[in-house]
C-alpha cells in the first residue's frame, strides 16, 4: 500500500478516450493530487471541461517522484505499460494499468474494488484493471456469488464504439451522415466491418475454439476476479452502433436457491450498483456519463431452477476503465 499522504504525485499516461477520461475522473472526485503529470507520444496542451493540461512526452525521467501511475492502456494492442511500467515502479511508483498485458499474470491484482478490494493487499507495485466488458458484469453477479454462489454464467455483450476508441466513434458518426447525405458510406477501417446500421459480432481477433479475445477475457478475469476457476462462463461479444455504454444480456445459475425478490434486495445493497424497477430498463443513453452499473430485467428462468436472465447496462469509459482505476487509487491511500 501508499504511505498515507495528505496529497500524492500522480501520472496519467495516454490521452486517448481513456485518459481523457481518467483525467476528468480524478477532477471529478477531487482525489488528493500534489502533482498531475500527463504523458503521452508527443507533447502538445490539451483542454478538457474548460481545465487546460500540459502533455509530456512519456520517459523514463518523466516518472520520477510519482506515487500513481494510471496508464490508460489501448484494448488488443501492446500498451505503454509494458514499456515503462517497471520503470515507473523502480522509481517508487505504484502502477495501475488499464491494458491487457498484465490481468492474467498471476503475480498482478486484477480488482474491481467493490468486488475484491482484499487483492490490493498483495501487489508487488502493478495492478491490473479489468476490461471494462467484465467490470459491469462482475459488479452484477459478485453480490449473487457471494450469496448463493454461482454456477454457471452465459453473457452477450452488446458493446458501444467508444470501447474501440475515438477512431471507432468518429468512424461510425461518419458512416451515419454519409448515409443520412444519400452519399457512399466509407469503408471501415477502424473496426473490422462497417458498423452503422449492423451489428458485429467480433471484438479483438478470434482465438482459441473460435473464441474472441474480449470473449476470452470476460471467461478467464471473471473468474480470476471472483477466485473461482471451476466457473462455467460463456461469453458472446458483439460492437453495436451506440456510441458510448456497453449493454449485457446476463443469464446465471446458482447453487443455492435465492429469489428474484432477494436478488433486488441484494442488488440495492450493493455499492455501485443501481436496480431499474421494472416496467422501466436501463439502456446506454441513460447510463452514459454515469458512474453506476444498472441492472434492470431480472426474471427467472421458467425451465430451469436457480437460473435467471438480467439485463445490466454502464458506461464503459467510466467504470469499465477509469473509473474504476481511480477507485483502485482510491482504496490504496485507504
Amino acid at each position: 500500500m501508499l504511505s498515507k499522504k495528505p496529497a500524492y504525485h500522480v501520472a496519467v499516461v495516454g490521452v486517448g478516450a481513456v485518459g481523457l477520461e481518467m483525467l476528468r475522473v480524478l477532477r471529478q472526485r477531487t482525489f488528493p493530487i500534489a502533482t498531475l503529470t500527463v504523458l503521452a507520444r508527443s507533447a502538445r496542451t490539451l483542454t478538457l471541461d474548460g481545465a487546460s493540461y500540459q502533455v509530456q512526452v512519456v520517459s523514463p525521467e518523466a516518472f520520477a517522484n510519482q506515487d500513481i501511475v494510471l496508464f490508460a492502456g489501448t484494448e488488443g494492442e501492446q500498451g505503454a505499460a509494458v514499456t515503462y511500467a517497471q520503470e515507473a515502479i523502480r522509481r517508487g511508483a505504484v502502477v495501475i494499468d488499464n491494458g491487457a498485458d498484465f490481468r492474467m499474470d498471476p503475480a498482478v491484482p486484477l480488482v474491481v474494488p467493490e468486488v475484491n478490494a482484499d487483492d490490493l493487499k498483495t501487489h508487488r507495485g502493478l495492478i491490473a484493471n479489468p476490461n471494462c466488458s467484465t467490470i459491469q458484469m462482475i459488479v452484477a453477479l459478485a453480490p449473487v456469488h457471494r450469496a448463493a454462489t454461482l454456477r454457471r454464467v452465459i453473457v452477450a455483450s452488446y458493446q458501444a464504439a467508444s470501447g474501440a476508441g475515438r477512431e471507432a466513434v468518429e468512424e461510425l458518426k461518419a458512416q451515419v451522415a454519409a448515409s443520412a447525405q444519400g452519399r457512399p458510406i466509407p469503408p471501415a477501417s477502424a473496426l473490422p466491418q462497417q458498423l452503422a446500421f449492423n451489428v458485429i459480432p467480433q471484438i479483438g481477433p478470434f482465438a482459441e475454439l473460435g473464441y474472441t479475445s474480449e470473449e476470452w477475457k470476460m471467461i478467464k478475469e471473471t473468474r480470476k476476479i471472483l477466485h473461482a476457476d471451476g466457473l462455467a462462463v460463456t461469453a458472446t461479444t458483439v460492437r453495436v452502433p451506440v456510441v458510448n455504454a456497453h449493454s449485457e444480456a446476463v443469464y446465471f445459475e446458482t447453487e443455492r436457491p435465492i429469489t428474484v425478490e432477494a436478488l433486488t434486495a441484494l442488488w440495492r445493497q450493493s455499492p455501485g450498483v443501481r436496480v431499474v424497477d421494472p416496467p422501466a430498463y436501463p439502456m446506454p443513453l441513460s447510463a452514459d456519463g454515469r458512474d453506476e452499473v444498472f441492472i434492470g430485467r431480472l426474471r427467472p428462468d421458467p425451465t430451469a431452477p436457480n437460473a435467471f436472465a438480467c439485463w445490466v447496462v454502464a458506461d464503459n469509459l467510466r467504470k469499465g476503465a477509469a473509473l474504476n482505476a481511480v477507485q483502485i487509487a482510491e482504496a490504496l491511500i485507504r
